[in-house]
């Protein structure tokens, strides 16, 4: 049988990964990954609060999108790669995960406008609403990966005003793709690079020792300062971005 994982068994595996009172934090995390929790998402969430404490704050996506939707042929005629529904504004359930979705609805939590919203909790709680993960990314914030991987960093797309055209053209939709999916209800992607790029970020990251891990039952975690990754890719970005995604040699 497995581990039952209980409050103080989670806040004693978070202590240990180094998460103290006062720090700010981007949250990222799979329910499922834990194994078995006792008393589900709110404990994990009350985990978090009580080692950042109330002179820290937390931070989680709140993106009101659906999970992947499944393509039809019609879809495939059209070379759509990748379809997500936009969710409405009181969406009960996101792409986001259990924890996220208890996390924005709990009544202590202020979440931003926008299909991109960020939901904030704790001392600096509104500037989820001012402006996403902009604080956390300019005030030496952290990031917490809980059962995930760099690829669920929201705050990767700050800095991806830097993308070249080539790059986003992958992902841009046609006209008629548009027509048949409005941009105002449906996320449609047409394609992707041939490398994952972000991982190329996470090797460089772990290579420079800036990634710490550890286990919470069977979560792997991951924990970093969030500034610290966003350099590297905006560097590589600045550098050579057609390499990063395998579109130059």
């Amino acid at each position: 049988m497995s581990e039952k994982l209980t409050k103080s068994l989670i806040i004693d595996a978070l202590r240990g990964i180094g998460i103290e009172k006062g720090m700010e934090l981007e949250v990222h995390s799979s329910l499922s990954s834990f194994g078995y929790v006792e008393g589900g998402a709110e404990t994990v969430i009350s985990a978090l609060k009580e080692c950042c404490g109330e002179a820290g704050s937390i931070f989680m996506p709140s993106l009101r999108l659906s999970k992947e939707i499944e393509l039809t042929d019609e879809d495939r005629q059209l070379g759509v790669f990748r379809k997500i529904k936009i969710l409405p504004e009181d969406c009960d359930r996101t792409a986001m995960g259990t924890i996220s979705d208890t996390f924005r609805k709990q009544s202590d939590t202020k979440t931003g406008p926008g299909i991109f919203r960020i939901s904030g909790w704790g001392r600096n709680a509104e500037e989820a609403v001012r402006g996403g993960l902009d604080y956390i990314i300019n005030t030496n914030g952290k990031a917490l990966l809980l059962g995930v991987d760099i690829y669920k960093l929201t705050a990767m797309h700050y800095v991806e005003d830097l993308l070249p055209k080539k790059v986003k053209d992958i992902f841009t939709p046609t006209e008629k793709v548009n027509t048949v999916y409005p941009p105002n209800q449906w996320l449609i992607e047409m394609g992707e690079p041939p490398v994952k790029a972000w991982y190329t970020i996470q090797k460089k990251a772990y290579e420079k020792g800036l990634i710490k891990e550890g286990l919470i039952g069977k979560c792997k975690v991951m924990f970093f300062d969030t500034y610290d990754i966003l350099e590297i890719y905006k560097n590589e970005l600045l550098k050579n971005p057609l390499k990063l995604y395998g579109l130059e040699g």
